[in-house]
């Protein structure tokens, strides 16, 4: 059974969740690794991130739940090494159901300094190379589980902010 299949059995919490970890890297097509803290910019990304500026996929988001689907899926060697960040997502989640997200859906992030505002503008993506992300993990869930969105406020984000769907 595929991670898709997988992650749609599951029963998620709803329109409200936890951020679980704040992830960043320095090239695009990296692993990336969790911090305390982000610094999210309006109209850009995460501060520190390869992503910054890209367009219209700012910040990614993926599922706690999906990345634990996916480690059953894989052998004892590789789920050691799958944790938040192992698909490039900056921001991981717990509760949130993600998957029921359409494009112009709008989450809000309760960070210190104000709410940070996304606005969801791609679902899943093409993959066109093996990264370092499908060579550490043999397979890729973002293609068809990670969400992008653009950033419509900024603010910082931890490891513990409630998230939600406006």
């Amino acid at each position: 059974m595929t991670a898709c299949g997988q992650a749609a059995r599951w029963k998620p919490g709803g329109a409200s969740g936890t951020v679980v970890s704040v992830n960043i890297s320095r090239k695009k097509g990296q692993v990336k690794t969790p911090v305390a803290e982000a610094e999210v910019i309006a109209g850009e990304g995460l501060r520190d991130d390869a992503h910054r500026r890209f367009g219209h996929r700012q910040v990614s988001l993926l599922m706690l739940e999906s990345i634990e689907a996916q480690k059953e899926k894989l052998g004892a060697g590789a789920r050691k090494m799958i944790k938040p960040g192992a698909f490039a997502e900056n921001l991981t989640t717990r509760g949130i159901d993600l998957t029921a997200l359409k494009i112009g859906d709008e989450l809000v992030v309760r960070g210190t300094g104000g709410p940070v505002r996304l606005r969801v503008t791609q679902i899943g993506k093409d993959c066109h190379t093996k990264c370092a992300v499908y060579k550490l993990t043999g397979d890729c869930i973002m293609p068809a589980l990670g969400i992008f969105c653009e950033v419509l406020s900024g603010g910082t984000v931890r490891a513990g902010d409630p998230i939600e769907k406006r």
